[in-house]
């Protein structure tokens, strides 16, 4: 058998390479004051087209997939396509309908306002 023949034997036997795509947890702060949560999250390459962002029954979820454009045959890849996830608890005293999101420079800061009802007061003695 020839050379070139050993070799066509031997890739022929490699199996089929599939590509998944991994899963990485957000890295996050969170911060809270009288008014608000703060959170934001690090997400370096991702589009806003993309980026989801659910709040439904105490559950704040945060995903994107962030695909790399290949040129070329990769020699060596560290960084490439990804998923991001989190998921959170969120109190019930949030007010959804002020929940404000920005992306700016690979970085989520989601601001999640409180109700007036779960705002600290001062009660005045009579």
């Amino acid at each position: 058998m020839s050379e070139k023949a050993n070799i066509v034997a031997r890739t022929e036997s490699f199996p089929e390479k599939t590509h998944d795509i991994p899963s990485i947890a957000l890295i996050v702060d969170i911060y809270e004051n009288d008014e608000e949560i703060l959170l934001r999250a690090d997400m370096p390459g991702v589009s806003k087209e993309d980026l989801k962002v659910h709040i439904d029954n105490g559950t704040l979820d945060i995903s994107e997939i962030r695909q790399i454009k290949q040129t070329g045959a990769a020699d060596w890849e560290e960084f490439g396509d990804v998923e991001y996830r989190r998921t959170f608890s969120v109190p019930q005293t949030i007010d959804i309908e002020k929940i404000d999101a920005e992306l700016k420079n690979g970085v989520l800061e989601l601001h999640l306002p409180k109700s007036e009802a779960a705002k600290p007061r001062l009660i005045e003695i009579k």
